[in-house]
């Protein structure tokens, strides 16, 4: 059985519900309303075990999940949803020892999971404009030990990437169409292009420009809806609330050579038959 070390991270759930990043130091120990709790009470021990304060109040000691850290880390801007960033690890197609720039940095929530699904033989590029987002994004790697999976670049994108030849590209920025032909020359063929926006019309703009520039195809647009449930046997039914819009999101694949004019070709002409079926249909 592994048990916890000193300098391990842990998620500590009180029995409010009410949740803790701690990281583990010998010597040390973790403050509460419901009373203090040493550090060496959980080292040595293994998760998933139950822990008490001085003043008897219990925490669980679980390891905590990608989810966890992307919400709880700091932040000083809107961070993307895990329900996002899971489909986009995905549809990118991630895996250890790939490269993937991203844009932009905000306060490192995707940057924090596209770390850990590329290392330990990856490599993330993350693009930021704004050095107090970037000084809060690095500080929340660093507390994770994920900046040496990370390079973190001050940069308006419109001077483009100094990356060549990556595997993926994700855009979080305000008008991603403008930066279309940077993600192009630095994505390999065959690339694989993901953005993120908060509105219909910026869709629209993304869209016109991927299909402008020629060298995408397969675009595809999606919105994921979360829909959890009360989990109790006897009655088991829909939250009251849901996880609902949070954003668009937009993949597409870099294509080139002989095939790029016949492929976009090929798209152009798939949207003009839907646009077709739509004009019929009323």
């Amino acid at each position: 059985m592994t048990t916890l070390k000193d300098g391990d991270l842990v998620l500590l759930v009180g029995r409010d519900r009410k949740q803790y990043l701690l990281r583990l130091r010998a010597g040390q120990s973790f403050y509460t309303r419901h009373g203090s709790l040493r550090h060496g009470d959980i080292i040595g021990q293994p998760l998933g075990r139950e822990v008490r304060t001085h003043l008897e109040y219990p925490f669980l000691v679980l390891e905590p999940s990608t989810a966890d850290l992307i919400q709880r880390i700091k932040r000083n801007t809107q961070i993307m949803f895990p329900k996002d960033i899971s489909h986009v690890l995905m549809r990118l197609d991630l895996f250890p020892g790939r490269r993937v720039i991203e844009a932009g940095t905000g306060s490192g929530g995707l940057t924090l999971a596209l770390c850990r699904q590329v290392m330990p033989t990856g490599r993330v590029y993350s693009y930021e404009s704004n050095p107090e987002a970037q000084a809060l994004a690095r500080a929340n790697l660093e507390a994770l030990g994920l900046l040496p999976y990370v390079e973190l670049k001050i940069r308006d994108i419109k001077e483009g990437f100094d990356e060549t030849e990556v595997d993926a590209l994700f855009l979080d920025v305000r008008s991603p169409w403008r930066y279309v032909a940077p993600a192009a020359r630095a994505l390999k063929a065959g690339g694989f292009f993901g953005a993120l926006v908060p509105t219909a019309n910026q869709v629209s703009d993304l869209l016109e420009a991927l299909q402008g520039h020629g060298e995408f195809a397969f675009t595809e647009v999606e919105e994921l809806i979360l829909r959890p449930y009360k989990a109790v046997p006897a009655r088991l039914r829909p939250a009251d609330r849901i996880i609902g819009h949070t954003g668009y999101l937009i993949f597409a694949r870099r294509v080139v050579g002989g095939l790029d004019k016949s492929w976009a070709l090929t798209e152009q002409r798939k949207r003009q038959r839907l646009l077709t079926e739509e004009d019929e249909d009323e």
